[in-house]
């Protein structure tokens, strides 16, 4: 008999599953967007826009997927971006996505705003990992925290910077969410209807930002939510500048990522840009990453690779991104319902629904190579047109 997982047949499939396991302010803080979320429902409808152009008689026994992205070779082009408090998903978090994301021979990439730290990660796994970072307000916080990742083994670095406030997410609004959950009768009700989620969360380590957390216990008053420490510490006033410094205090592979601007795209040592509106969580009527992707890869002509981030769901998905002029894809949302859904398991099926989609679409599209998905693959639909 197939278990819940086995009978998930694609990432919406795992959505449900994440539905049904999760308290709904829990699910809503994954599923949802900033303000009325114009940009989270872009992010998808605009993959529908493309078609893809596929060439026959061509031999596909055989697909490679493989590529290299920010200077370490992965065995397909999607890379798990970084997502805060992963542990509130499900009891084991960060750990297991790292874990799945090495079997899966791809990149994970930790958060700032982790459950669990930057060191725990690091001894976890061996496969490729990026630390995610912000530019502080408190220069010497990021300072420790490129020296903490440099020491773990991290492979690149990835500056997020969409992120000079924190965005209006209306449905975190409405249930009260914080982070770490702050209980209130509404909150309270809607856990008690999840008991597993509930009696997992009682009997594992209390969920926390791991690599803060000797931060706040230091300060002067007691957080107790993230979105005040964000506000805290994010800096409205930083610029290129400070980007600059912080790609030379690293020395490595860098990113940066929720770049959606042509004139955003300029020359400053970057390996990789991240195309992203933050999953439609920041401001919201921002396009979504795939349209700016031909503008952005005109300006930038092939100085640093470029990722997209948002609104993936399928392997299809992968190779319109690519055939736009993308090295890769990034997701968060398809691999968090994976892991509300079944732990290290529910991760590893997302990636594998999704890799067998790209490995299958290859060979529809008529390629073998990554490299063979070009402008020639694809074309806008003609309704659109």
């Amino acid at each position: 008999m197939l278990t819940a997982l086995e009978r998930a047949y694609d990432i919406d499939d795992l959505r449900q599953l994440a539905r049904a396991r999760l308290p709904k302010a829990i699910f809503d803080y994954i599923d949802g967007g900033a303000d009325d979320e114009y940009s989270l429902r872009r992010n998808r409808e605009v993959f529908a826009r493309y078609q893809l152009v596929p060439r026959y008689l061509v031999d596909v026994s055989r697909t490679d997927t493989r590529t290299s992205v920010l200077g370490k070779s992965i065995e397909w082009p999607v890379l798990l971006a970084p997502t805060g408090m992963s542990r509130l998903f499900h009891h084991e978090g960060e750990r297991a996505v790292a874990r799945a994301a090495a079997l899966s021979g791809t990149y994970y990439s930790l958060s700032s705003m982790a459950s669990v730290s930057i060191e725990d990660i690091g001894r976890q796994t061996l496969g490729p990992k990026c630390f995610q970072i912000y530019l502080f307000r408190d220069r010497e916080l990021t300072r420790e925290f490129v020296q903490r990742a440099r020491d773990s083994g991290y492979d690149s670095l990835c500056l997020t910077v969409d992120v000079p406030v924190a965005g209006n997410r209306k449905r975190d609004r409405i249930s009260g969410m914080t982070l770490p959950p702050r209980l209130n009768f509404k909150t309270l009700l809607g856990m008690l209807s999840r008991p597993y989620w509930c009696w997992k969360m009682a009997t594992t380590p209390t969920v926390m930002l791991a690599n803060v957390a000797h931060r706040i216990a230091a300060g002067s008053s007691e957080v107790t939510s993230l979105m005040s420490y964000i506000n805290s510490q994010f800096d409205p006033s930083a610029t290129w500048e400070q980007i600059e410094w912080l790609i030379q205090e690293w020395q490595g592979p860098f990113a940066i990522k929720g770049i959606l601007s042509p004139q955003d795209a300029v020359e400053i040592g970057a390996s990789a840009m991240v195309i992203s509106n933050h999953g439609g969580r920041q401001l919201d009527g921002a396009p979504a990453p795939l349209e700016m992707l031909p503008e952005i890869a005109a300006a930038v002509a092939g100085r640093a690779q470029l990722i997209v981030d948002g609104g993936v769901r399928r392997g299809t998905d992968v190779l319109k991104a690519i055939a736009l002029g993308a090295s890769a894809c990034m997701i968060g949302r398809p691999y968090l319902y994976g892991l509300a859904a079944g732990g290290e398991s529910g991760v590893a099926r997302a990636l594998s629904l999704l890799r067998e989609e790209i490995v299958r679409g290859m060979a529809l599209l008529g390629v073998r190579t990554l490299a063979e998905v070009n402008a020639d693959s694809i074309r806008l639909a003609a309704a659109c047109e």
